[in-house]
């Protein structure tokens, strides 16, 4: 596969844990050689008496010793310690649990234990209103200071009373936008009067909001609303509604001004949610509004994407609480919609061809059926009468042939005679099939296509090809100058100051984007293999090369096989493509046969289960059982299941590691691609290609004193449609101490949509072992004790794809399965656990305060990498960050967001932005750092190739039939498990 980048207090602990001496987390200052680049800063031996930071401290927080578990007994098979060069600081034994009580939380979010509890039980409050996140310690004084802009515009609170009240509609309605137009018919017909001259807010739900109360407590209106599709005798026919409203609640403007203060913790939800409602109402009624952002055609040209689709442009908005007060955050946004064609013309660009003079195949009718299904039409033969239909399939037989019954006596019409008599419409296109409309199955409605619209402002939520995304990405790909202007511009267009709504909330929203205060940190010197010319190196700009370098442990390779599944390919440019590659690797520092074991095996993609089989044992036969350790895979360009297939058999049944290259890449033999490549296949072999050299200098903060693991878990969710798909879950960890470089992942399915990872510590009966302990954090935990002879005393978490309105949940939950996976290993065994939400989908965009300024952008015009924010656009009181801590390419750089949920480790800002932004220059699969931390893109990647997996059968709908070759029985969520990855497979990095 080519290679590409990813589009990016007081005491504060348990009880029940023991003690390590720990230095707190300094910041180290690199010698001078560091920041002028011309030479690594010489190693130094870890000073435990190093100065605490310098940043004002919380008043929560105080100075506290770091923990690990107790002194291991010699012959603990777990524990057995090891001697490593890098020194671990003593462990005294820990004492003896005693005492009867529950476990509560400190104020400051910390467990203490009050009481005697078996080691199943430790750790973690059943609820979360016990649970408070790790407060902000301070700010981050490391980098060089700067100035950036940021796209949030600083909001004034109201100093009115918001009121909430309870709208009750009968009969019942379902579309917001019905709702919306009897509010609003409500208003237009009663604000002077019954509601006391007062412009409420809506959510087109349940919920009115107003500033100052209405002049009633309960109130019952009638409101006669017009269908403007249906007509009567060419009137418009008209609905009438009972609508109650009733005073619920005033909302408590106090408590937001003093959690924006940061004088209270808890976010005060309602009084936001309101004013997010308020400042949405207006543009609610201009644009479509999807989510939390707003479209329409009529703020950018409308782009074709092809086959149907259109872009349409529009921004996103949302209120947030922010360090400097209110903020309202305000982003540019594309969306693909359907574009408001004539059904006849949208089948003709589905297909791709002429539908008038050509009768349709069934595959044709199975691609419309799919692509109308469920999509609004209007018809467009009945003069000024425009009425809707919701699209629910297609008739199997042509429109000509169509009859239906007209009468009770069942007597028969053809669908033609029907429209030329009813409403003197001619059919001209008879071949083509009819639209069925309307959700009743009983009674058959038919549409033909021609008579057809489809409706304007359809957002459509199904997967894009590829073509589709090159074509949107063309759209939504903005320099950060052009960007900031749009937004600027979008700002002013909204107009806050003349909003009717805004005004009489008492809402203010400057014009000006936020100036916020940033710093830029050092890239980290990396160290490379001592025979190479270059022995180290210091990353320019987010990005560095191979040459005159030799991987740190180039591994060897001296069993592989080719196999070649394109037909374009010929035998001699497959030799001479993998002689270069092996050429390479060998430049690079690995050891490499220059001979495959068996000749390179030509085989065609719908053969692959057998061709793989054929490779396999020809191979094992050739070296006397002695295993194959890589295969090399050509690949067509357009490869369909093909690659999921080699992988899903490889990593699943026999046991191979495999290296995927495309077509196009062979023939053009690019000296970067080939550098890639051997970066991926040496860390597929258990290599390494690079470490950091503070970390190999023993020199990081809170992860070079101690055996440390640094976790990634990510939980990938089926596309939009796939109603019946698993889950994938994927959890990585380090398995190298003090290099952690090196990471082993595990995958699991769980149940459709489940954002908790399931399978982090679970317990089930055995007949004769009883009670056993297993998942994710426990195997991983124990394999690290394998690879370095120590265990863990420290664990960083980071956790991906979790949103904000999951934190709690996702804390709870996943904490208490590490605390009992750690205990599972041995009783009093719980390491301190930071535990970090990494956020890459969110709206916040940073630019350079002065975009002419070629010393504080990259190529691309975007902020310098390693860019950190920890003030004003941050949470008022909770430890979160900003880091973009890569280059751009093209378009506008995201910064990642970290949030720092909860850290019995006590890191201090600078410590954790460091460490999260030296890691990304670790990532083992180009010369560049990343933009989100590396062991959680490893996560993602895994919980990725997991999808392949499942097996053609499962990938479809995920639900639970025959059991395939190498598959589980269900579990207890109804999810079929996936097939075991082997042993060999799991040791290593597999998944890049």
């Amino acid at each position: 596969m080519p290679i590409r980048k990813m589009k990016e207090s007081s005491e504060q602990h348990l009880v029940i844990k023991t003690h390590i001496q720990n230095s707190g987390n300094p910041v180290q200052k690199a010698p001078k050689t560091a920041q002028n680049g011309k030479g690594p800063p010489t190693p130094e031996p870890q000073n435990p008496k190093t100065q605490n930071e310098t940043s004002p401290p919380t008043k929560n927080r105080g100075r506290r010793r770091g923990r690990g578990g107790r002194k291991s007994d010699q012959g603990d098979a777990f524990m057995r310690p090891s001697s490593r060069h890098c020194t671990v600081a003593h462990i005294p034994a820990s004492p003896n649990l005693a005492g009867g009580g529950p476990l509560v939380t400190t104020t400051n979010g910390s467990l203490e234990n009050g009481g005697n509890l078996c080691a199943m039980e430790m750790g973690f409050p059943t609820s979360s209103k016990s649970l408070s996140f790790a407060p902000r310690p301070g700010y981050g004084q490391a980098g060089i200071k700067c100035v950036v802009k940021a796209n949030y515009f600083f909001a004034e609170l109201p100093d009115k009373d918001l009121n909430h009240y309870d709208v009750s509609i009968t009969p019942e309605v379902t579309s917001r936008v019905v709702n919306r137009a009897i509010m609003a018919e409500l208003v237009r017909l009663y604000r002077e009067s019954d509601l006391g001259m007062r412009l409420p807010a809506y959510d087109g739900r349940k919920s009115l909001y107003t500033a100052g109360e209405l002049p009633f407590v309960w109130k019952e209106f009638n409101i006669k609303l017009s269908d403007e599709e249906e007509r009567i005798d060419g009137r418009k026919r008209e609905r009438e509604y009972k609508v109650v409203i009733k005073f619920v609640a005033r909302a408590n403007m106090y408590h937001l001004s003093q959690f924006l203060a940061g004088k209270c913790a808890d976010a005060p939800q309602e009084a936001l949610q309101i004013l997010d409602i308020v400042l949405r109402e207006l543009s609610a009624k201009r644009y479509c509004p999807i989510g939390r952002s707003f479209f329409s055609p009529n703020i950018r040209t409308p782009q074709r994407l092809g086959e149907g689709l259109e872009s349409w442009c529009g921004f996103y908005q949302s209120i947030r609480p922010t360090q400097m007060g209110l903020s309202l955050n305000v982003d540019m946004a594309s969306a693909a919609f359907i574009e408001p064609l004539p059904v006849i013309e949208f089948v003709a660009q589905l297909l791709g061809k002429d539908v008038l003079s050509r009768t349709l195949s069934d595959a044709d009718r199975v691609k419309i059926k799919k692509a109308l299904r469920g999509v609004k039409v209007e018809v467009t033969h009945r003069g000024s009468v425009r009425r809707k239909y919701r699209v629910s399939g297609l008739t199997s037989q042509p429109t000509r042939e169509l009859v239906f019954p007209v009468d009770e006596n069942s007597m028969m019409k053809s669908v033609i005679e029907y429209f030329q008599e009813m409403y003197g419409f001619t059919i001209q296109h008879g071949h083509l099939p009819c639209l069925q409309v309307g959700g009743n199955q009983k009674k058959a409605n038919y549409l033909p296509m021609e008579a057809c619209k489809i409706v304007e402002g359809q957002r459509y939520t199904k997967r894009l090809n590829e073509k589709q995304i090159t074509a949107l990405l063309k759209v939504t790909c903005q320099r950060p100058r052009d960007r900031e202007n749009d937004i600027l511009q979008t700002i002013q267009q909204n107009a806050y100051d003349q909003d009717p709504y805004a005004n009489e909330f008492g809402i203010k929203i400057s014009e000006k984007l936020a100036s916020v205060e940033a710093r830029i940190l050092p890239a980290p010197w990396l160290k490379y293999h001592e025979t190479g010319k270059e022995k180290n190196c210091l990353p320019q700009v987010g990005q560095w090369n191979m040459m005159n370098k030799k991987m740190i442990n180039g591994m060897p390779v001296s069993r592989w096989a080719c196999i070649n599944f394109s037909r374009s390919v010929q035998e001699s440019v497959a030799r001479g493509f993998c002689s270069e590659l092996g050429q390479m690797c060998q430049v690079s520092g690995m050891e490499f046969n220059p001979e495959p074991i068996i000749p390179i095996y030509n085989a065609r993609p719908e053969q692959v289960e057998k061709a793989l089989k054929h490779v396999y044992h020809a191979s094992m036969n050739k070296t006397k059982g002695k295993e194959l350790e890589l295969l090399l895979a050509i690949l067509p360009d357009n490869n369909g299941s093909l690659y999921g297939d080699i992988k899903r058999i490889c990593e699943t049944d026999l046991g191979l590691i495999s290296q995927c290259c495309l077509t196009k890449h062979v023939f053009k033999i690019s000296k970067q691609y080939l550098a890639n490549v051997s970066l991926k296949i040496n860390v597929k072999m258990g290599g390494r290609n690079t470490v950091l050299l503070d970390a190999i200098s023993c020199r990081i903060p809170l992860v070079s004193d101690i055996p440390t693991i640094i976790f990634g878990a990510d939980v990938t969710h089926p596309e939009n449609g796939e109603d019946t798909s698993p889950s994938i879950a994927a959890v990585v960890a380090s398995q190298d101490w003090p290099e952690v470089t090196k990471y082993a992942g595990l995958v699991c399915a769980q149940p459709h949509r489940q954002e908790l990872i399931q399978d982090l510590y679970k317990t089930w009966q055995d007949p004769v072992r009883g009670t056993v302990s297993g998942g994710m954090i426990r195997d991983l935990l124990v394999s690290f004790r394998k690879a370095t002879g120590q265990k863990p005393l420290r664990i960083i978490f980071y956790r991906d794809g979790v949103s904000e309105g999951q934190f709690y949940q996702v804390l709870l939950y996943e904490l208490d399965a590490i605390r009992k996976a750690c205990a599972s290993l041995e009783p009093n065994y719980q390491p301190p656990v930071t535990f970090i939400i990494v956020q890459k989908r969110h709206h916040t965009r940073l630019f350079a305060n002065n975009h002419r300024d070629r010393s504080s952008v990259d190529k691309s015009g975007n902020i310098l990498p390693g860019t950190v924010v920890d003030t004003k656009i941050c949470h008022p009181t909770e430890f979160d960050f900003y880091l973009c801590s890569h280059a751009g390419i093209q378009g506008t750089s995201r910064p990642a967001h970290y949030h720092v949920l909860w850290d019995e480790n006590n890191f201090t800002p600078d410590g954790i932005q460091s460490l999260t932004n030296n890691l990304c220059y670790t990532y083992a699969r180009c010369t560049r750092s990343v933009s989100v931390v590396p062991p959680v893109y490893y996560a993602h990647l895994a919980a990725f190739r997991a999808r392949f997996y499942m097996g053609p059968d499962l990938q479809e709908n995920g639900s639970i039939g025959h059991a395939g070759k190498g598959t589980r029985t269900a579990g207890e969520s109804g999810v079929r498990p996936l097939p075991a990855l082997k042993e060999n497979v799991k040791r290593v990095m597999f998944y890049c």
